[in-house]
């Protein structure tokens, strides 16, 4: 545990603990002495929050985040300080299938944790999981924080609004928020297969050409987990330093790669000399989204500091041993 941080016995509450973010921050919290308290809605076995040790150190309340009487219920028992709200629906294919749940899940869930936290007297940060998804599609590349927020399609939109929702609580209540829009995550302890890391390193350990959904030409950035774990760490620091709130950044690898070459980095982290099954099948596709990192970087002193080879090789070793070494 590191000792001497503001975080030592600081009542903290994580949504959306068993996904990929949510289970990292987790860890990084409690080794800084947190007393981490985790909102969750279904039971994920599989889950890094219920598979690795630190999970033991976590309170599971349970309740959804469309509930706001529950999420104040939590606020209010473990008397909780800080909130980093990631829960949503994160699947780009399952929002354009669902797009009501996914509005329900992302707005009306967004808005429920800011009203539940503005009416808690224990609060004293909300640190708000946005997505360069929120900007949309934009003219001018890489986006940085001034681009207007405009999605279209149904995941991007309830990125955009949530994202304005979190500002409105800022500007209109006072409320110290701040948020945060990372590039695409990747590192272990992502169960949703149909993401290109996870989905091409599941495929390659069984022996079958990694299906790629697009055309593989979009054009992304990435970021290894623990480094967003850690970008979380810092803007809450420095919201609770007296930051302005309703504050944005962006935060990425700045290193924008084709759909295609990320998957051969991947296949490269592997040993691996199989082909790419591209399949050109996905839809809505932006063709072009990266973000410009330099106000994070400028204003926190942030820098990455796992590289993306380093941080792919560190995400296979994960797969390998939670897969199995086929």
């Amino acid at each position: 545990m590191v000792t001497g941080d503001r975080w030592v016995d600081r009542p903290v509450l994580v949504t959306g603990a068993t996904g990929l973010l949510g289970g990292w921050l987790c860890d990084h919290l409690l080794r800084r002495g947190a007393q981490v308290v985790a909102l969750v809605r279904d039971e994920v076995p599989r889950s890094r929050l219920r598979t690795e040790p630190f999970g033991q150190q976590v309170v599971v309340a349970r309740g959804d985040i469309c509930d706001q009487a529950a999420v104040e219920r939590v606020l209010g028992e473990y008397e909780v300080a800080e909130v980093f709200h990631l829960a949503a629906q994160t699947i780009v294919p399952i929002a354009n299938r669902n797009p009501v749940s996914t509005f329900e899940s992302n707005i009306m869930g967004t808005c429920n944790v800011l009203e539940a936290a503005r009416r808690s007297p224990t609060v004293r940060g909300v640190i708000v999981a946005s997505s360069d998804k929120a900007y949309g599609e934009q003219p001018v590349l890489p986006y940085r924080e001034d681009a207007p927020l405009a999605g279209r399609h149904p995941y991007d939109v309830s990125k955009s609004c949530a994202d304005l929702i979190a500002q409105s609580y800022a500007i209109t209540y006072g409320l110290p928020v701040a948020v945060l829009r990372c590039g695409n995550l990747f590192g272990g302890g992502d169960l949703n297969f149909n993401r290109l890391v996870p989905g091409v390193v599941r495929d390659a350990l069984g022996g079958v050409p990694p299906v790629i959904r697009s055309d593989g030409s979009a054009i992304r950035d990435y970021l290894y987990v623990e480094d967003a774990a850690e970008a979380y760490l810092a803007v809450a620091a420095w919201l609770g330093d007296g930051a302005p709130t309703g504050e944005a950044m962006n935060f990425s690898l700045e290193r924008p790669l084709s759909v295609r070459e990320m998957a051969q980095l991947i296949l490269t982290a592997m040993g691996s000399d199989l082909d790419l099954d591209v399949r050109d099948e996905a839809s809505n596709e932006i063709p072009a989204q990266y973000l410009d990192a330099t106000k994070a970087r400028q204003t926190l002193g942030w820098r990455p500091q796992v590289g993306l080879e380093e941080g792919l090789t560190r995400t296979v070793e994960w797969y390998r041993s939670f897969l199995g070494d086929r």
